[in-house]
Parts: C-alpha cells; sequence; structure tokens
C-alpha cells in the first residue's frame, strides 16, 4: 500500500501575518491605481467642466483616508510579525509552501525585503530543505558524510533549493553518487538585485569554506538560470574582497543562464512605457512596475551595482552594463537549450529554451567586450528542451557530469 502523502505545511505565524500585510499594501496600492485612473476620466475635454464642483478636495480626502486605513493596517500588522519573526521553524517540510514563498519572492522579493516581511526569504545553505549550520562543529555535525569535493548548486527567479530534485532527478545527488562530491544548495530571496545577492554569496561562501570539516580538493558551481548570473557577481566581489574560495574555485557551469538578458523582461519594459503614454491606460502601467530588482536585471543580465544604481530600472534604454567577462583561472561551462529540433533559425535566436535564448545562454554578444569567452569543447546545447527540462534531462547530466570529472 502507496504511503499515505502528508499534509502541506501550514504557514507560520509570521509569514500569515506577513501575508496579511502584504495584502494591505496592495489594497492601497490599488486605490492609488483607482484615484489615477479617476482623475484621468475626469481631466478629458468635456468632462473636465462638468466634474468641477463635484469633485477636487473632497474626492482626494476620501482617496487619502482609504490610503490611511490600509497604510495603518499594514504597519499594524508588519509589527506583530516582527515580535514573533526569529522562532526557529521545525515543522515538515512542504515542497508547495516553498514553491509558493520563492515564487512570491521572485516577484515582490525587493518590496519584501524593504518593508521587513515576514515572508522575506534569507540567504542559507541547505540541504534536504533544511539550514545548515555555518560554525565548524556544527556543521561537522551536520555533514557527516561531507567529503573533500564540493559542489554548490544556485538556483533560479522564482525558483528554490528543492527544486533542483525534478522528476526524481537531482544533479547534485547524482554528482554525489557517481563522483563523491558533496552537494549543497543555495537559497536566495531572487527578488532583490542580483549584484546584491552575488555579494551576499560570496560572503557566505567564505564561511562556509571557513567551517569546512575537512581539505576541499575539488570546488564547482552549477547555476541554473538566474544562478548562473548571481554566481559570476559573487565571483567578482569575491575576487574584489580576496576572499579564499575565490582563489579555489576550479570549475563553474552554467544551465541556461541569460548572460545577455532574456526577451521577455524586455517586451515587459517595452510594454510598461505604451502604457505610460496612453490616456486612460497611463494608470495601469503602475502594475507593469510590479516586478523585482531581480527581474528587471535580467533584462540585458545585469551582474555588478554600477548597472543600476543611480537609474531608473523600469525605464526605457539601450544596454549599458559594465563589461563583466568570465572570471580567471577557473574552467567555465555553459549548456544552452533549444525547444527547436535542429540548429540554428530564428526559433534559436528568439525562443531558445523558452525562455533564454541560446546565444544569451553561450554568452555570444554583437559588442566583443561583453562576449564571454567559453571556448568550444565547454559549449553544449541541449535540443527539444525547456528551461525546466535543463534540470532532469539524462544527456544534460552527461554533459555536465563530464566536464566536472576531467582535469582542467
Amino acid at each position: 500500500m502507496a504511503p499515505t502523502p502528508s499534509k502541506p505545511s501550514a504557514l507560520s505565524l509570521p509569514e500569515a501575518l506577513g501575508l496579511v500585510r502584504l495584502a494591505a499594501e496592495g489594497a492601497e496600492g490599488v486605490t492609488g491605481l483607482v484615484e489615477h485612473l479617476h482623475s484621468s476620466i475626469l481631466s478629458t475635454p468635456g468632462l473636465a467642466r462638468i466634474a468641477q464642483g463635484l469633485t477636487g478636495d473632497t474626492t482626494r480626502l476620501v482617496y487619502s483616508g482609504v490610503r490611511g486605513a490600509f497604510r495603518l493596517t499594514g504597519k499594524g500588522v508588519g509589527a506583530a510579525a516582527a515580535l514573533l519573526d526569529g522562532e526557529p521553524d521545525r515543522r515538515p517540510v512542504s515542497r508547495k509552501r516553498e514553491a509558493a514563498l520563492a515564487a512570491l519572492n521572485g516577484v515582490l522579493g525587493d518590496h519584501l525585503a524593504e518593508t521587513n516581511n515576514a515572508l522575506t526569504l534569507k540567504m542559507r545553505f541547505r540541504r534536504d530543505g533544511r539550514a545548515i549550520p555555518l560554525e565548524p562543529n556544527a556543521l561537522a555535525d551536520a555533514l557527516p558524510d561531507a567529503t573533500g569535493k564540493l559542489v554548490v548548486l544556485v538556483h533560479g527567479l522564482c525558483m528554490n533549493d528543492l527544486q533542483w530534485t525534478r522528476q526524481g532527478h537531482d544533479h547534485g545527488a547524482a554528482l554525489a553518487r557517481d563522483f563523491g562530491y558533496t552537494p549543497i544548495y543555495l537559497s536566495y530571496n531572487s527578488g532583490l538585485h542580483i549584484s546584491a545577492n552575488g555579494s551576499a554569496f560570496a560572503d557566505a561562501l567564505e564561511r562556509l569554506f571557513a567551517a569546512w570539516p575537512v581539505e576541499i580538493e575539488k570546488f564547482a558551481i552549477v547555476g541554473h538560470s538566474m544562478g548562473g548570473l548571481v554566481t559570476r557577481s559573487a565571483c567578482l566581489s569575491g575576487e574584489a574582497a580576496g576572499h579564499a574560495w575565490r582563489k579555489r574555485l576550479d570549475k563553474l557551469v552554467f544551465l541556461g543562464t541569460p548572460h545577455h538578458g532574456a526577451p521577455l523582461e524586455r517586451i515587459a519594459n517595452w510594454v510598461d512605457m505604451i502604457l505610460r503614454k496612453a490616456p486612460y491606460a497611463s494608470a495601469f502601467a503602475t502594475l507593469g512596475k510590479v516586478r523585482s530588482a531581480g527581474v528587471t536585471d535580467l533584462r540585458y543580465g545585469s551582474v555588478v551595482n554600477e548597472d543600476w544604481q543611480g537609474r531608473d530600472r523600469f525605464a526605457r534604454e539601450p544596454d549599458m552594463r559594465s563589461p563583466a567577462p568570465l572570471p580567471k583561472n577557473v574552467a567555465c561551462y555553459a549548456i544552452a537549450a533549444t525547444m527547436a529540433a535542429s540548429p540554428g533559425g530564428m526559433k534559436d535566436l528568439l525562443v531558445g529554451d523558452g525562455l533564454v535564448p541560446v546565444t544569451s545562454a553561450l554568452g555570444r554578444n554583437e559588442d566583443s567586450a561583453r562576449t564571454l569567452d567559453f571556448p568550444d569543447d565547454r559549449q553544449w546545447i541541449a535540443r527539444q528542451t525547456g528551461h525546466l527540462d535543463l534540470l532532469n534531462r539524462h544527456a544534460v547530466y552527461e554533459r555536465m557530469a563530464e566536464w566536472l570529472d576531467r582535469d582542467q
């Protein structure tokens, strides 16, 4: 008889209060949108004179009062959640709950962090959905099977560390089984700027290295989608800080990483601009800004602070990124995916794996200063493969395993 599946773990009280707070903030935002739409309609020639005397200060007072009520509700709930936050979470791991929180953080993670919402995901290393302590004795107790071959796996936008297991396969577990690697999984708020996550990842790796219970002989990182950009950013940050892990990093494998951006974010940016210019639709342009800093960084693949600091991240502008080459003295490998059955053609260029074009995943760019130099024998294209299929296709694992097993 098949085992009865466990019930999904409910949100903790701080998380539930965080969700109520987010709802209050959302209601406040919708109130502002309705007020904007109301104002746009009444300012239309011919209607403005009719409306004169019927609205004005009274209307503004009503909208202001409604927004204020929602704002006070949100602040009150936030304060209550803060009092309860910090309690250890010993509930059973729920994949559905983890997936929902990861998706929410991917879309609104920067806002959640700025408002200290209890739904904000904190960066940490995990295995089997449980945080790994970064104190030497505690780490040794938590990982009695730790080896000298370390591989860290970094998930993509709106995803979490548990989602490395897909259709019964986990690249990390397979590398442990076949080559003796010890897999560690990064969990992070993918709605923050990629460079912010990169800096935090670099610091976390330094702590992990200092606490690792045995001497590290080989060290590799596998990044899927945005995870590859976070890793590139961490390498830049670690190199600038002189971190020990950066000097020991042997190999990087990128799976469907949008090194030069993803078309869907550029399309969203274009639609946002069109909405702002339309008379009545301009009120709805604010909805286009419900995109986190992590999402807008994917427009061109920004990995350093200078790419976004002092700029309106929603503004329509060309690619102005600072060149960020692959890390030196590290063997870097790229796997791109395409839905097409044969190489070349517009499907590779525009669609790729459904989210990332082949050229972006392989680091190719019309600007030679931004082109990433992956040697021919360190890049590969998976055919008839979608973006998430990169996590479980056997052919993808075989190629990656071959690279990680070989000498530089």
